[in-house]
């Protein structure tokens, strides 16, 4: 996510490789983004700190709090000066701040792994310390890889690790299924995933351009009698819809629980 971010931002002219340093424990991972994109590169998280102004904590949260842990003690009595963008999933900010202080400027942002390709969606709160040009900022560096929105509510960051965050995932199994049912009907693997990607293009611009509700648009597919109804009719004796929701409601429970974990 840290490289989609840092491709994005070059791509977009958002910055220049010379305005991004990375630091990354693996000396292989560091040799390939200074080679792919061009910026400095270190080993420690401290030269970080020191040469830049805006720190994007891009780690798992089950390591966040060493890292935090290790930069809290160079940061001195004014971290007010750094703004920390944390990507970290499930770790609210008041966990971050645990470390960082209550004057930290957290940006906490929940984004998705389309940003790899330019099309991520990302929604971000800020601490009682940021400021509104910090929530600017970062809305513009996640709006380099996608979309990005503003939320005043943290708690919401748990539905949306749920719905976006994790949706990606939702959308590949229901094409696999897609495919794999194509494949068992006579049509070819290749020729299969062709058309599903396709359709499933076809059906996102349409329902983005369109301006309808996904019930309405339903209702434009599905004649009366046809071959969609007779589809539709097996989703929904199948508990399509309760499947859906109780795996959202699962991926959110799970994200609350991260961030309850210390």
């Amino acid at each position: 996510m840290a490289e989609a971010l840092a491709h994005g931002l070059i791509a977009h002219k958002v910055f220049k490789p010379a305005d991004l340093i990375a630091s990354d424990v693996l000396a292989a991972r560091r040799s390939y983004l200074k080679r792919k994109l061009k910026i400095a590169v270190t080993a420690d998280n401290l030269e970080v700190i020191k040469d830049a102004r805006t720190i994007l904590f891009a780690v798992k949260p089950q390591t966040i709090d060493g890292v935090l842990e290790s930069i809290a003690a160079a940061l001195g009595p004014s971290p007010k000066r750094h703004l920390f963008i944390s990507i970290a999933a499930g770790v609210p900010i008041a966990r971050i701040c645990k470390f960082l202080g209550p004057r930290a400027r957290v940006i906490r942002v929940m984004p998705n792994a389309p940003a790899m390709v330019g099309e991520g969606m990302a929604a971000l709160v800020r601490s009682r310390a940021a400021s509104t040009a910090d929530e600017r900022k970062t809305l513009r560096i996640f709006e380099s890889v996608g979309d990005a929105v503003a939320l005043k509510d943290e708690q919401l960051l748990d539905a949306v690790t749920a719905l976006s965050g994790s949706g990606p995932a939702y959308v590949y199994l229901f094409a696999k299924a897609m495919i794999d049912a194509a494949v068992s009907e006579g049509i070819a693997r290749p020729l299969a995933i062709r058309m599903t990607l396709k359709t499933i293009r076809g059906a996102e611009t349409t329902m983005r351009s369109s301006g309808l509700d996904a019930r309405d648009l339903i209702k434009v597919v599905a004649s009366p009698g046809g071959t969609t109804v007779a589809a539709l009719r097996r989703f929904a004796e199948a508990g399509f819809s309760d499947i859906v929701a109780r795996a959202i409601h699962a991926a959110a429970d799970r994200s609350r629980e991260l961030g309850r974990a210390t």
